[in-house]
């Protein structure tokens, strides 16, 4: 039953078990306070009645002494009895006004022989009820008892408590009702957040330009709901970007295979082309199967070397894979004047000057993947520019880096695509022919290669030239 009855208000909204919680500590402080005060209120009425039959007895006192006995009788329903005690014995005086039960009056009276103060005592007389027994001394031997009737006081507190339920009563509804109401209007920011949630939870998010435009901005509550709110909505905000760069990823990715499908077609045709040439018999005389041989090889060198790019790229950006990189101790200075001879072998019409910079640079990196980068960058200045275009390396160092800048003063690349000379299968000049101008990775895996030694790789901000800049941190060779 208690874990139905708690299975059941746990089922109820925040508001109303707030409202609840409220009307049960209110109904705890109401007990409390009118327990006090009528317990203080009868202790009151008790010491008013204790001074009223004071005040009486020592009028009868009086009256007792004249006569004996008393005589006159002050209230209705009060008794006085005059006693003559001696040797532990209480002997009644008649005639007196006194109840049927007189026993209590007797027994009181024996006790105050051997009291030497005024005694008070609540007693039940049979067939009167509850009274208030008084006891003083006449004089020696003599004990004046005065009984007066508690029913005035019980009826006052009984009407008190009444007043106490009742008004404590009214006051625990209205605080509940208002409370629910005021606590309905301080909790309307979470319900409006619980609104929005259900949004969130309605929108679909699997598809790859999903946004969430909803937020919690509905005000008040005060500071703990407005932080709750802001919370709320920096969460919203970065599940957001969240999903922006998840739909990007898949923008990317879709782009990606597009292309790799597309560059990787182009070869495969043309070697299911040749192979289809040896089905016919002019294409079996020795120089026809020669030069087509050659043509196989060429293309499948060419994808080999397509496929050897993708297959780096994947290792260099899948974080649970080692990073493809050999580092030792190696002479950045040395392997810029290697790349310049070996660009200067191969690419005689393109001028190349290295200007002046440190004797030596040593670092720790991967001296094979860092002359990768470095063919890969004059590469693209011999290729992307007319015969005869100068093309310089420069080496700098400072307290932190050592930079490499490769730069030539060709048309420069057009704004429009500066921004994606470095996604992958991206060629600035789209008529270029790919057995020119590559497959459009060679920035792309270059990028990926200084950023695995915890460089960067960037391309100036002059239009009119291009300069791209190699910056590695300086950690010295060990």
């Amino acid at each position: 039953m208690i874990r139905r009855a708690w299975r059941s208000y746990r089922r109820l909204r925040l508001g109303t078990r707030l409202a609840l919680g409220l009307g049960a500590l209110s109904l705890v402080v109401f007990a409390v306070v009118g327990t006090a005060l009528t317990a203080y209120m009868r202790d009151y009425l008790e010491h008013q009645l204790g001074y009223q039959m004071k005040v009486v007895q020592t009028v009868q006192s009086k009256d007792a002494a004249a006569h004996g006995t008393v005589t006159q009788k002050p209230y209705w329903g009060w008794f006085s009895a005059v006693y003559d005690v001696s040797g532990g014995s209480a002997v009644l005086r008649r005639p007196a006004d006194i109840p049927h039960d007189i026993a209590p009056l007797t027994r009181f009276a024996e006790d105050m022989a051997h009291s030497d103060t005024e005694l008070l005592r609540t007693v039940e007389l049979d067939g009167e009820g509850v009274y208030r027994l008084r006891a003083c001394e006449v004089r020696p031997g003599v004990v004046l008892v005065s009984a007066a009737p508690m029913k005035d006081i019980d009826d006052t507190i009984e009407q008190l408590v009444t007043v106490q339920v009742i008004a404590f009563g009214l006051a625990l509804l209205g605080l509940v009702v208002a409370g629910r109401a005021l606590l309905r209007r301080g909790l309307k920011p979470l319900s409006d957040m619980a609104h929005t949630a259900h949004g969130i939870a309605s929108h679909n998010l699997t598809e790859s330009a999903s946004r969430l435009h909803v937020r919690a901005d509905a005000p008040g509550g005060g500071p703990e709901v407005e932080e709750l709110r802001t919370a709320f909505n920096t969460m919203l905000e970065h599940i957001d970007d969240s999903l922006a760069v998840r739909a990007e990823v898949e923008q990317r990715l879709r782009r990606f295979v597009a292309d790799a499908s597309h560059e990787l077609r182009t070869p495969l045709m043309s070697v299911r082309g040749y192979a289809d040439l040896f089905q016919y018999a002019p294409a079996n005389a020795p120089a026809e199967r020669d030069r087509h041989l050659a043509r196989l090889r060429a293309e499948a060198a060419r994808m080999g070397v397509l496929l050897d790019d993708l297959l780096l790229l994947a290792r260099l950006d899948a974080a649970e894979v080692e990073t493809p990189l050999r580092t030792e101790d190696a002479d950045l200075v040395d392997l810029v004047e290697q790349a310049a001879d070996a660009f200067r072998a191969s690419h005689p019409g393109h001028p190349l000057t290295v200007a002046p910079g440190p004797a030596a640079v040593r670092l720790r990196l991967d001296p094979q993947r860092v002359r990768q980068v470095l063919d890969n960058l004059l590469t693209n200045a011999a290729v992307h520019t007319p015969a005869g275009t100068p093309v310089s390396v420069r080496v700098a160092v400072d307290p932190h880096t050592a930079r490499v800048h490769v730069a030539d003063k060709g048309p420069g690349i057009p704004p429009g695509d500066r921004d994606r000379v470095f996604d992958r299968f991206y060629r600035v000049d789209k008529a270029r022919s790919r057995d020119r101008g590559g497959s459009g990775l060679g920035l792309a895996v270059a990028r990926s290669l200084i950023e695995a030694h915890g460089g960067t790789l960037d391309l100036g901000d002059d239009p009119a030239h291009t300069v791209f800049t190699v910056t590695l941190p300086l950690r010295p060779a060990r």
